[in-house]
């Protein structure tokens, strides 16, 4: 399908550089495509940025039919922008579409498109240290009917926003909240896909986790409440006697891209890594016995988040003295400097844009 454009007549003033933030500020244009069930996908399309005419029997403001991905566009030191694994994440995509009942799209059309909008919005890719364009594909039921069934209609959507540097002042260790009251999400459920209903059953676990001073939730799994399931927003990696363990994709865990990437690093690195179920009391045991040597989470926004300390119930645990370990450093150090184009991409990660 041909790809139009349509530029903006008023294109905005770009931001200072060195106070982007995260998710607050956008760019001039954005990519929409449209599903009907007698045309299917149809009219690829780059617009100025700007509202989506919804009604307001749209399904997914009733049902929740939505999904969304996250990736990230990097300017190298010679001025050339790339993606990160970007046809991961557009699997991922058609994963979600699957569970949540919404029409495959093409990936290579998908890919297109997005190359397409960050050449147009180039301008708009930062070039100071650490900063990178966020960038947000999601699909949203549009059908004006009220029923609970899949919709008829949807709408494609790529949205792209310059964000800062996540470690503008170094990287230091989250305190971890150890949730077990509430339940995010259980095998069989939506825990393996990227849709919003995941995150806003996260909310109150977060605002508890703040209120008490911790910046993020570590969920259990929500049977038995004691196996170790994600962090947040990231997967997550603890590393016992020399062996490094991450929770296995059961089906309530993101599969994340970056988990993937970290777990074929290290691999690459000869160092064993065991994805299983892990107790939470294994865990407090272990660090308890001086076993636990590292702990971090992974995800598109931080890379790598090093954990300086969990709470759980009662019981505090403080990992590595509450430093960022030689295995957390290693990792982000490569991810970030494949990422940026500083080294040799060994792995075929990277897809040039422009």
């Amino acid at each position: 399908m041909e790809i139009k454009v349509t530029l903006t007549d008023h294109p905005r003033q770009k931001p200072d550089e060195s106070k982007l933030g995260f998710g607050k500020l956008f760019t001039d244009h954005m990519f929409l495509m449209d599903y009907t069930a007698d045309k299917g996908w149809h009219d690829p399309r780059i617009v100025p940025y700007g509202p989506i005419p919804m009604d307001p029997s749209a399904s997914c403001f009733h049902y929740a039919q939505e999904i969304f991905e996250g990736m990230k566009a990097y300017r190298t030191e010679d001025g050339k922008i790339q993606f990160f694994r970007p046809e991961e994440n557009f699997k991922r995509l058609n994963s979600s579409c699957e569970r949540l009942v919404i029409p495959k799209l093409d990936e290579a059309l998908l890919l297109e498109g997005l190359k397409k909008l960050v050449t147009i919005e180039k301008d708009w890719v930062p070039s100071a240290p650490g900063t990178s364009l966020y960038i947000r594909p999601f699909i949203i039921a549009n059908q004006e009917v009220l029923g609970v069934h899949p919709s008829a209609n949807y709408i494609y959507c790529v949205i792209l926003s310059p964000s800062g540097a996540y470690y503008a002042g170094g990287i230091n260790p989250v305190r971890i909240y150890v949730e077990t009251k509430y339940v995010r999400a259980s095998q069989g459920g939506m825990g393996a896909y990227k849709t919003g209903g995941n995150y806003a059953a996260s909310l109150i676990a977060q605002e508890e986790a703040e209120r008490q001073g911790f910046s993020q939730v570590l969920w259990l799994d929500g049977v038995e409440r004691r196996f170790v399931e994600e962090v947040g927003s990231m997967n997550v990696f603890f590393k016992i006697d020399g062996e490094i363990v991450t929770p296995e994709l059961d089906g309530s865990i993101l599969p994340g891209i970056t988990r993937k990437s970290v777990i074929d690093l290290l691999k690459n690195w000869g160092m064993p890594v065991s994805e299983r179920k892990l107790d939470i009391h294994e865990l407090e045991q272990a660090a308890c016995e001086g076993r636990l040597e590292e702990a971090w989470g992974t995800g598109t926004a931080a890379v790598i988040s090093p954990i300086g300390e969990l709470k759980c119930g009662d019981t505090t645990t403080i990992i590595n003295e509450n430093k960022i370990g030689p295995v957390s450093q290693r990792l982000y150090d490569t991810l970030t400097d494949i990422q940026w184009g500083r080294v040799e991409d060994r792995f075929g990660w990277i897809t040039p844009c422009c």
